[in-house]
């Protein structure tokens, strides 16, 4: 599914990493605030109230959701359970940079999963793109030691984050078929509202286990109240809305690679509002994955 990029299609597929990192600054900063299952369930319980108004019909018993609900379910566990979660569970330990960067294989794991899952024809370009960013990963997983790598220790964020990665290209290649009926896909809040109903279960879900098997918590005050409105506005539904619509337009191997944007945009943030400067390894980590994006979007 190669396209030529717009404009349009490439902002559309800049605002969700401008989101994203700026949601794993807000989970970094707030980790000791909420548990990490109670802060995903949470963030979509609202943004499910949020969306609520625009998008109700699509929830009624005579919607095409219905016939549909296996499909609809799997994308809920995907995009909303297992990679909001998986994010949040590696902010515990690991900082929004290296979280951004090991999120940066996004490319390799994409063109993975579009080959062996979905028939998607793998080109060289794309293939050379993907490994450049996956050494720019490896660099980061390595904190600059090469000879680190043979004894190499994932800490629990980076599996973490390796996990919600893997999700999400599951996830978007899924969301590039359109097999669901016109009336759930005709406006990006029923499409939305049609995956997040059974997204919310699962993080239900998952929240309960939490509060059940492990040391959950949630201190409510000002802090939190603040993060939560900016993560249920912006990386859950504004994020979510504009990167929809741009696999739909480019294709889930070239949305891909906007996925390497995050990790610039959290190095930004994570410097202006938590103090934690990148490492020589951090930039040329991402001069890697620049140059994978280049050469895997040049026609």
């Amino acid at each position: 599914m190669q396209q030529r990029l717009t404009p349009g299609t490439a902002l559309l597929l800049t605002v969700p990493p401008l989101l994203w990192a700026g949601n794993a600054v807000v989970g970094r900063v707030v980790r000791e605030l909420v548990s990490p299952m109670s802060l995903n369930f949470i963030r979509w319980l609202l943004a499910f109230i949020v969306l609520l108004p625009f998008a109700v019909s699509v929830l009624r018993r005579e919607s095409p959701l219905w016939m549909h609900w296996k499909r609809f379910a799997v994308l809920g566990l995907l995009g909303i359970g297992c990679y909001n979660a998986f994010q949040y569970l590696a902010l515990q330990t690991s900082t929004p940079i290296n979280v951004t960067l090991v999120g940066s294989s996004m490319p390799l794991w994409m063109l993975a999963t579009g080959s062996l899952f979905f028939g998607a024809k793998v080109t060289g370009r794309a293939m050379v793109g993907a490994v450049l960013s996956m050494i720019g990963v490896l660099l980061v997983l390595s904190r600059g030691e090469w000879r680190q790598l043979l004894s190499l220790r994932l800490v629990a964020g980076d599996v973490y984050m390796m996990l919600a990665t893997i999700s999400w290209a599951f996830y978007s290649w899924m969301l590039s078929r359109t097999h669901e009926p016109s009336e759930v896909r005709r406006d990006w809040a029923s499409l939305l509202m049609a995956q997040m109903v059974f997204g919310l279960a699962w993080s239900g879900l998952f929240a309960a286990g939490e509060w059940a098997l492990a040391d959950a918590h949630a201190d409510w005050g000002w802090p939190l109240a603040a993060a939560l409105v900016f993560i249920t506005l912006g990386p859950a539904l504004l994020a979510y809305r504009c990167w929809g619509a741009g696999v739909q337009r480019a294709g889930p191997q070239t949305a891909g690679f906007f996925t390497n944007l995050t990790p610039l945009f959290a190095a930004l943030l994570s410097a202006a509002f938590l103090g934690e400067l990148p490492h020589w390894y951090h930039g040329a980590a991402f001069v890697l994955i620049v140059g994978g994006i280049w050469v895997s979007s040049r026609q």
